[in-house]
């Protein structure tokens, strides 16, 4: 007899972090349930510390395979699994206690429900709580809202009835950005609702460092979204593509601001934010004046630096 969930979890070179993954998963108070681990690859210890794991608890199963990028990976672990539901998880972060418990629980009393969710609190790189709390939409989502943010945040926080991956299609192997909101979209434009738990079950640790090549990389799969969606509902997307689009590197240019890359890199999404879209200002007036008077003046600090410097030399 199958399990009532899958946990599926994609793990490359994530030694670090693991055992605290591992641990979090193990811990549920929900019980039913197989965890699939796959190792995509590593060069680290990771597979060391899987097998460690599966040796202590019958419920793990791990899988091994060249390194091939989380949408074939977590595509795989789908389709490994029997279960009802799928649950995912990415090896650097944690669940509470009960998040499979209130998700199963939500999703046996929305038999149309496709996608459950729940609220998030950010970590520091080192585990630390930081006690801010991701403000996302949790009901009424419409398929536009996924071209905007993910209010979902993170695949760690997805819970997916089984049903939804036959309806529609797994991930798209060929993203490995923005692939959780291409799938979501697809949901969303289907008969599956997605919804959200007003509880924060999932805490998402953030990345210490990152490189400006990274985020260009993220607009990639940003626009590949929009393109792929383009097909599916064309006039929805031309009316909310230069909108979603400025908000997008908006968010482009608040990362780079914090993760303290070069000013001129926060600054080159910033312009074009406001390029797309102007009125982003007076929609978000907010949130933009403040990435504007961060990100601007990065860079004018930079140059009376540079400047000092060069007064001295």
């Amino acid at each position: 007899m199958s399990a009532a969930f899958t946990v599926v979890m994609p793990a490359y070179n994530a030694a670090a972090y693991l055992p605290q993954t591992i641990e979090s998963v193990l811990n549920q108070s929900f019980t039913d349930f197989e965890f699939i681990i796959i190792d995509d690859g590593s060069t680290d210890n990771t597979p060391a510390i899987a097998y460690h794991y599966k040796k202590k608890d019958q419920r793990i199963k791990l899988l091994f395979q060249a390194n091939q990028g989380v949408s074939i990976t977590r595509n795989n672990g789908i389709n490994h699994s029997n279960s009802k539901y799928i649950a995912f998880i990415d090896a650097d972060d944690r669940w509470l206690p009960n998040h499979l418990k209130l998700h199963f629980e939500h999703l046996e009393k929305n038999h149309s429900l496709g996608v459950s969710y729940a609220k998030v609190e950010f970590l520091h790189p080192d585990g630390k709580h930081t006690g801010k709390i991701a403000r996302g939409r949790l009901n009424k989502l419409q398929p536009q809202h996924f071209l905007y943010e993910n209010p979902t945040m993170t695949v760690s926080n997805l819970v997916v009835r089984s049903q939804v991956f036959q309806d529609i299609g797994y991930f798209d192997c060929d993203m490995n950005y923005s692939e959780d909101m291409d799938l979501l979209f697809r949901v969303a434009c289907s008969q599956w609702k997605i919804q959200g738990i007003n509880r924060v079950l999932i805490e998402y640790r953030t990345t210490q460092g990152g490189l400006s090549s990274q985020l260009y990389k993220m607009e990639e799969g940003w626009e590949t979204l929009m393109a792929k969606a383009r097909l599916q509902a064309p006039k929805l997307i031309n009316q909310h593509y230069s909108k979603a689009r400025s908000n997008h590197l908006r968010y482009l240019a608040r990362r780079a601001f914090r993760l303290n890359l070069s000013p001129q890199v926060a600054v080159d999404f910033l312009n074009r934010a406001l390029n797309s879209d102007w009125q982003l200002v007076i929609r978000e007036p907010g949130t933009t004046l403040v990435t504007m008077l961060a990100v601007y003046g990065s860079l004018a600090l930079k140059y009376v630096n540079l400047r000092k410097f060069a007064q001295s030399s």
